[in-house]
């Protein structure tokens, strides 16, 4: 079909639309708000329903003793739903079982006319199974007048103090073989046959799979050697995971996109063992734990590099069933039906120009074969390593705490003293009263508050908030355990703004931060890639403000109302959500619609990657590298986290600051999108037989229409 030149006017489309074009195109529009609208709800559904109050269940756990009294504690211990004892004989027995991870801990009894017993545990089978044990077995110890050491029995290596080294790795795994397939179909689908795919996702494993084991280990240093280990598994794992993504496409064609998501992301964490033990996750993804390829890559990871690779054999075993049965499957449907794919371009020549990413301008054969390898390189480069970065090996840097004495004198020089010993770990400041420290920590202003006895013999206090973080809490009350002593003082602990039973983690605000933030930027990546036309910023606003009020309300809805994981506050989480999704919009806007779906790296750089440390969300600003409490005044997710989190806990405190962060971005967001306008301004698109595809082209010259020409059309970006 020979494509004509917009009007001069460089707003009309080049061909007439048909009632029945019309419709389909409001058709479109309303399926492409569904694309987003699942892959926020699936993700934060799953998230938020099975991580913000996890509870242990049947917990594996060994008894180490003999005689009726190891017998009636196994009972006792028994008589719980949190907890599956066994008995062993011997030390060596619990921790050869705590070796092949078939259980998660141990307690032994004391000896003979002793009264300490010892709990055994593995941080490197996962820190937060290693930190519930203790807290099941704790209880028993106390009855029985015991006090309580612990042992570490295979810790974690230097460099990789968080233990999150075989999660980063095993999700960019994931990432490196699902991403891909979407960009291709699009823009190389003739490379979508097994015959010619096979041979690249070989070559595309080992170089992302060596990528990873590079970021991790000599950038990051959170891994020390194990490069053949890495490049073996992880060519398995991004294999199967393209080879079964590859029969997806085939079958859902642009769709795939989302199963893959699900299985590979959403269903793939929580079932991973590797953020949190699948004894604390509902009992169906402790099932999917030996099915799903995430899993099975983490286990494998986490054998080669923690346990001299015990038991990786069957973690393997999955990984390869996956690739054979996919790649199989897949022979099939070219066999029985050809190799056609789903809303794919029906072109099987490599040298017709198609767009390099939905929505964009038709690209030359090696344009698009660079962008298919450079787009989810970006994406994989970008989550590894920032992400690895940035909560490899917590430090705590200049923790702020304020001491209370009974006089100011007493405070000053206990400050002064903890400030000489401690040095770079705590920021010590003091407190005239304890209403003011109290003030203060509600305020954000310090983590804790460390508070002297009034009178000689008594007791120190701290006071502390989960609700502020739970990763700063515990560590401010190691700090002042220790302190406390040193100085030979009994220790009060106390919580002055404590996290709620839905949210034990106190992770409940990161979520809803991240899926506003979310929403924002996929509603604008997919009207890119579906819907390239509306290129004028009073043509979306309507759509993105919509969608913005639409997603608040729904997601108010399932966090409180189906998950039930933040409760109340409706009307302040609606408002302040449509606002933080509206204006994430209209700034990733205005890079989509100048670059394209290639803008959607930095964007989620920016937005979503960096926000996640500068969060104080999961780990606490002062436990991340100090560039991230920059970030943290300056990006909208920290923003949203922190009024999710004020609104639940502190009454609304600070709200004004972080919505003026929020409205900031989203006045230079419109304003951008404005000079945008005028920059887009005297150019259109063409139609090439099918409205998806739109081809920008030179608006007609003055002088060619003043001579009665058309004016030159001119393919944009064909080279």
């Amino acid at each position: 079909m020979e494509p004509s030149t917009a009007p001069p006017s460089g707003e009309a489309p080049v061909r007439a639309r048909t009632m029945d074009e019309a419709t389909m195109r409001r058709v479109r529009y309303a399926f492409l708000f569904v694309i987003p609208f699942l892959m926020v709800t699936m993700m934060f559904a799953t998230y938020l329903g099975t991580m913000h109050s996890p509870e242990p269940r049947e917990m594996p756990v060994a008894v180490v003793g003999s005689g009726v009294g190891a017998e009636a504690l196994v009972d006792s211990l028994g008589g719980s739903e949190a907890v599956d004892a066994r008995l062993v004989g011997s030390r060596a027995d619990a921790v050869e079982l705590i070796e092949a991870r078939e259980i998660a801990g141990a307690l032994e009894m004391p000896a003979d006319g002793a009264d300490e017993a010892t709990v055994y545990t593995a941080m490197a089978a996962g820190a937060s199974q290693a930190s519930t044990v203790p807290q099941l077995l704790a209880p028993v110890v106390l009855e029985q007048g015991w006090t309580l050491t612990s042992e570490d029995v295979v810790p974690l290596p230097e460099g990789d103090g968080a233990g999150i080294a075989v999660l980063f790795a095993a999700m960019g795994m994931m990432l490196a073989g699902y991403v891909p397939l979407s960009v291709m179909m699009l823009g190389t689908p003739h490379l979508l046959t097994v015959r010619r795919f096979v041979p690249l996702l070989l070559g595309w494993s080992a170089l992302t799979s060596s990528l990873i084991w590079l970021i991790l280990g000599p950038l990051v240093g959170a891994v020390d050697g194990h490069y053949l280990q890495f490049l073996g598994i992880g060519t398995l794992a991004t294999g199967a995971v393209g080879a079964a993504q590859l029969l997806f496409t085939k079958v859902l064609g642009p769709m795939a996109v989302l199963l893959g998501m699900l299985l590979w992301v959403v269903f793939g964490m929580p079932a991973s063992n590797l953020a949190l033990s699948t004894h604390m996750m509902p009992g169906f993804f402790g099932w999917l734990h030996g099915v799903l390829p995430l899993p099975a890559a983490g286990e494998a990871l986490r054998s080669v590099v923690y346990f001299d690779g015990r038991d990786v054999g069957g973690h393997l075993v999955v990984l390869a069933i996956w690739a054979v049965v996919a790649l199989g499957l897949s022979l099939l449907k070219e066999r029985k039906s050809g190799t056609a794919i789903p809303a794919a371009p029906p072109v099987d020549d490599a040298e017709t120009p198609l767009p390099a990413l939905s929505g964009g301008p038709l690209r030359s054969k090696r344009f698009r074969y660079v962008t298919v390898g450079l787009f989810p390189l970006s994406i994989l480069m970008m989550v590894v390593g920032l992400m690895s970065f940035s909560m490899h090996e917590p430090e705590v840097r200049e923790l702020p705490v304020a001491v209370v004495a009974p006089t100011p004198e007493m405070a000053g020089q206990v400050a002064e003293e903890l400030q000489g010993s401690i040095g770079s770990v705590l920021d010590v400041g003091v407190a005239d009263s304890l209403d003011e420290a109290r003030e203060q920590i509600l305020e954000q202003e310090v983590v804790a508050a460390y508070v002297l006895p009034i009178e000689q013999g008594g007791s120190a206090e701290l006071l502390s908030s989960s609700a502020a973080g739970v990763s700063q809490q515990s560590a401010v009350r190691a700090i002042f355990g220790q302190v406390a002593a040193g100085q030979q003082t009994p220790l009060e602990g106390t919580d002055i703004a404590p996290l709620g039973d839905d949210d034990t983690m106190g992770s409940n605000s990161l979520y809803v931060g991240m899926s506003w933030i979310m929403a924002g930027f996929l509603i604008c990546a997919v009207f890119r890639g579906g819907a390239p036309e509306l290129r004028r910023t009073r043509q979306y606003l309507p759509f993105l403000g919509g969608w913005a009020v639409g997603m608040a309300v729904w997601l108010w809805f399932l966090f409180d109302v189906l998950v039930g994981a933040v409760n109340g506050h409706a009307w302040e989480l609606i408002g302040f959500g449509a606002v933080t999704i509206f204006s994430v919009g209209l700034v990733t806007a205005v890079f989509t619609r100048t670059v394209g779906l290639a803008a959607i790296v930095p964007v989620m750089v920016v937005l979503m990657l960096a926000g996640v440390p500068a969060s104080g969300g999961g780990l606490s600003i002062y436990m991340v590298p100090e560039f991230f409490r920059f970030l943290q005044d300056v990006l909208p997710l920290p923003a949203a986290v922190d009024a999710a989190r004020s609104m639940v806990y502190f009454d609304g405190d600070g709200l004004g600051g972080n919505l003026l962060v929020i409205a900031i971005w989203g006045v230079v967001g419109l304003l951008l999108n404005l000079v945008v306008d005028r920059m887009l301004t005297g150019r259109s698109y063409v139609v090439m037989g099918d409205d998806r595809l739109p081809v920008v082209v030179a608006a007609p010259s003055a002088e060619s229409v003043g001579a009665g020409g058309t004016g030159q059309r001119e393919l944009a970006g064909v080279r």
